[in-house]
């Protein structure tokens, strides 16, 4: 069956990214796939020059939005959604951590018919090992995740969720931080979308390369885990 989506936007929230910006979206644009391309950029208050290079870089296929103070990850995304036009969604992080070229592994489910969302898992594909804390902390709440809404994911926290718009269609995002990760998860089994997961590559930074997620990101997931698995939708 072929499949009707036509357009794929890239959501791309950026926060003090000046050395992998440029080399991202490099990625983002050379990436061969069987769709229109739209790219959604948000400068999330970056203050290291990361928007004199995004001024440099936007073109046709590249549209910026700047946020006057850094707001947060989740605010980023809903300011990106706001504007996006496409059938189906996907979420880059603008660092290197994740590679453009897995796209194609994440779009072929979709293309096929399968799946409505797919996740990119980090722990059944090629990676860089975690530093310890990372890694037990992603296990702890993708388990908590599948404990609560009865999933058997195998990484909640992932980067890349390709979602398509009609799963998405609905859901209003309130997280401002990294907690938009287990509030688009939550919401999306409250519905009952079964998520698919495909493997991917996966080079981890840690702190004093850049990384920015700490232990009190992790204590506000646990906490949108619990009320989004009980509030009304």
């Amino acid at each position: 069956m072929e499949s009707s989506y036509k357009r794929l936007s890239v959501l791309v929230p950026v926060y003090n990214e000046r050395t992998t910006i440029g080399e991202v979206l490099r990625r983002v644009k050379s990436v061969d796939i069987p769709l229109e391309l739209e790219v959604i950029v948000v400068d999330d208050g970056s203050t290291d020059g990361t928007a004199s290079i995004l001024q440099a870089l936007s073109d046709s296929t590249i549209k910026v939005i700047y946020h006057h103070t850094n707001r947060g990850k989740g605010a980023a995304l809903s300011t990106a959604l706001g504007v996006a036009t496409g059938d189906l969604l996907l979420v880059q992080d603008a660092d290197l951590e994740y590679d453009p070229d897995d796209w194609r592994n994440l779009l072929d489910p979709i293309m096929k018919g399968k799946a409505k969302v797919v996740y990119g898992s980090r722990f059944t594909g090629p990676r860089k090992n975690m530093f310890p804390s990372h890694w037990m902390g992603n296990r702890v709440l993708t388990l908590m995740t599948n404990l609560l809404y009865s999933s058997t994911l195998s990484d909640m926290e992932t980067c890349y969720k390709l979602i398509s718009r009609d799963a998405l269609d609905g859901i209003k995002i309130e997280s401002n931080g990294f907690d938009v990760e287990p509030e688009i998860t939550a919401k999306l089994l409250r519905r009952g979308i079964r998520i698919y997961e495909v493997p991917i590559s996966y080079s981890g930074r840690e702190m004093d390369e850049g990384k920015k997620i700490r232990w009190q990101d992790g204590v506000k997931a646990v906490v949108a885990l619990i009320k989004y698995r009980f509030s009304s939708l």
